[in-house]
Order: structure tokens, then C-alpha cells, then sequence
């Protein structure tokens, strides 16, 4: 049976934006996370896979969090099973 795909788009403010995106990541049913700046365009995708944890997504979150430091305003989109 083919699994479902749902696409939620969410947006956040530079500062919500590392809280916002651990808070996905914590949910566990997310599949990728996509960020956009506020004109639409694609800043970083992150890919994630069941049994995802710390280690391997801190370089992820740095980056995040060095984007949240740059951009005021965000589009995030999230793809969930």
C-alpha cells in the first residue's frame, strides 16, 4: 500500500525559526523540512529518516540556526508520512 504524503507550510519569524523546526523534528512522523526565505526561495532542505537523532542532526541545526540570524521572515514546509 503507498504511504500518504502531507505537505504543511508554516510561517515563522528568524528568531522562532531553530524552536520551530526541533519542534517538528521532535513530532517524528516528518519526512523533510524545507526553508524558504520570505521571496520564496530555497535556503535549505533537510531530509530526515526515521531514527534521526542529536549527533547526526547538529550540523543540520547549526545551519539552521545560522540562517535564522540572517532572514526576519520564513516560509517553512514540512512533508510528513
Amino acid at each position: 500500500m503507498p504511504t500518504r504524503k502531507k505537505q504543511e507550510t508554516f510561517k515563522v519569524k528568524g528568531e522562532n525559526l531553530l524552536a520551530k523546526i526541533k519542534q517538528l523534528i521532535a513530532e517524528g512522523n516528518v519526512r523533510r523540512i524545507t526553508i524558504k526565505d520570505k521571496k520564496g526561495k530555497t535556503l535549505i532542505i533537510l531530509p530526515l529518516t526515521l531514527g534521526v537523532v542529536g549527533a547526526v542532526l547538529a550540523p543540520a541545526l547549526a545551519a539552521v540556526g545560522a540562517i535564522a540570524a540572517l532572514v526576519t521572515e520564513c516560509k517553512i514546509s514540512v512533508e510528513r508520512e
